[in-house]
């Protein structure tokens, strides 16, 4: 008998997508503060600190587990959508920048857990507990800029993370692969996460793969991305600033 609610899921688009979750009476899907896109009748949501994974946890608790969520970056609280009418209703959420909505049953993961960047998370059934990750290895964080802070879902339910361009999967069977270090978006406990120097000095500085490349090893499966958003606005900024520029030339012109 799973500890998660069993809820149903469409996914919308291909570069921008919507996740539609379908509840039943009673059923109850936590997501990501601002996420919803809409909502039918229904249903009730709520902020709440907290994943709910742990009805009896004190107010202590709550709030050392939404503190947690700070440290890596997101809302203090969470949103609890909970279906209060007759038959079935929905409610759709979408990521925050351009990319790719993956559902992963945690049930089907080692350990009925799933290791992800800090801000993979997207939502998932009532009963999925969510707590901070630290990496043992402290050069992910110092040299990598990526994985030293990460997320930790646990449960028997439907989570959804979500990623930038193209999501890949690998299964790793006792080995090593080496990438960008903000190209992880998910792994399987049991995988080794570190940040290693990328190569010879020429290549570090000349090879344009940046200083350093994460290395995943073991046994398990692997997610990655094509698109992390660190890139994606590195790579719009200079178009924004030359076009500001542009604009600003225009303007005074046509004055």
């Amino acid at each position: 008998m799973r500890n998660s609610h069993e809820i149903d899921y469409k996914i919308f688009g291909n570069d921008i997508q919507v996740l539609e979750i379908e509840l039943d009476p009673h059923e109850t899907v936590i997501a990501e503060a601002g996420a919803m896109v809409y909502m039918e009748d229904g249903i009730d949501f709520e902020a709440k600190m907290g994943d709910g994974s742990n009805p009896s946890q004190g107010f202590f608790g709550k709030l050392v587990s939404a503190g947690a969520r700070v440290i890596t970056g997101e809302s203090l609280f969470m949103t609890h959508f909970t279906h209060r009418g007759p038959g079935k209703s929905r409610v759709a959420f979408s990521a925050p920048y351009p990319g790719t909505i993956l559902p992963i049953d945690l049930s089907t993961t080692r350990n009925n857990t799933l290791i992800t960047q800090k801000d993979a998370f997207l939502a998932a059934a009532l009963g999925t507990k969510l707590s901070i990750h630290f990496n043992q290895r402290l050069g992910s964080g110092f040299f990598g800029g990526e994985g030293f802070i990460l997320q930790r879902m646990q449960g028997d339910g439907l989570a959804f993370v979500h990623a930038g361009g193209t999501i890949v999967e690998k299964q790793l069977n006792n080995e090593t692969l080496r990438v960008d270090t903000g190209c992880v978006v998910a792994f399987e406990e049991g995988i080794d996460f570190s940040v290693q120097r990328a190569g010879g000095l020429k290549s570090m500085i000349f090879g344009g793969e940046g200083l350093f490349l994460a290395t995943l090893r073991g046994t398990g499966r692997v997610w990655l991305q094509s698109m992390p958003v660190k890139k994606l606005i590195e790579a719009l900024l200079p178009r924004g600033e030359n076009a500001k520029k542009e604009g600003g030339f225009m303007s005074s012109f046509l004055e």
